[in-house]
């Protein structure tokens, strides 16, 4: 029989496998045209990868669903993404923008960061963000040329360099350096499983998958995810319909 972190790498690797399919970036919300217009603009890459990393660079304390609708806000008020609208933005304009439309919980910060990062995909990446990822990067690098970002830390980092490896398929030179996700539903199969002590914090997640998938730790996120989402859940969990229920110890289930 295999062990549990088998099950969940090849089942990881599956999900991984797939064909891009439109990604849900709402999750939990009520879809609006708004909200649908915003996922359009996140999706496509391949005219607007500004878009997906300005929306990145926004997502750091906030929730994600906030973060992920900027890009369109400003899209709306400048009738159009184009990045060569945008490099014509001043910081003054942008933080009047964030301040005036609440666009933030730190209207300021995040708005130089905002502005920072437009001047950046123009200086170093010739006003196309798309070459942030391009030519098959080493994962290391793809992580590192987020966190060259302003305001942008590991965790932001990572799961910029995982969604678009995991989502998008954009094919780099290896996976070792795409670690798992810290969220909540992964946090809490892997405490289950056993894998983290219940108080463990995000680097003892991030190192406990290195070391069960040094080829690549991110590759939990989409089995984990999936488990926590539809089964594993933080009260009454529903362990008969998942595949794991046999293995699991359950560690700290409440019914």
């Amino acid at each position: 029989m295999k062990d549990i972190a088998s099950i969940l790498i090849d089942k990881g690797n599956e999900l991984a496998a797939k064909p891009y399919q439109r990604i849900e970036f709402f999750t939990g919300e009520r879809m609006t045209d708004d909200l649908r217009k915003a996922e359009d603009l996140l999706n496509d890459i391949s005219n607007y990868p500004h878009a997906f990393v300005l929306a990145c660079v926004m997502d750091r304390q906030t929730s994600s669903n906030r973060a992920w609708l900027i890009p369109y806000k400003f899209s709306r008020e400048l009738g159009g993404l184009q990045f060569s609208k945008l490099s014509q933005l001043d910081l003054d304009w942008t933080r009047s923008f964030f301040i005036n439309n609440h666009l933030h919980r730190f209207p300021e910060i995040m708005a130089n960061n905002f502005y920072s990062a437009i001047k950046r995909i123009g200086e170093q990446y010739q006003g196309n963000a798309a070459n942030i990822w391009c030519n098959s990067p080493k994962s290391a690098t793809l992580v590192c040329n987020f966190l060259q970002f302003e305001g942008v830390g590991i965790k932001i980092a990572t799961m910029a360099a995982n969604i678009l490896v995991r989502n998008f398929k954009i094919p780099v030179a290896d996976r070792h350096c795409i670690d798992i996700s810290r969220d909540v539903h992964v946090k809490r199969v892997f405490t289950r499983l056993g894998f983290i002590g219940k108080d463990a914090g995000e680097s003892e997640l991030m190192y406990c998958a290195r070391g069960l998938n040094p080829e690549y730790p991110g590759v939990f996120d989409l089995s984990a995810w999936e488990i926590g989402k539809n089964w594993c859940k933080p009260t009454n969990p529903l362990c008969n319909s998942c595949y794991l229920d046999a293995q699991c110890p359950k560690v700290g289930v409440i019914h």
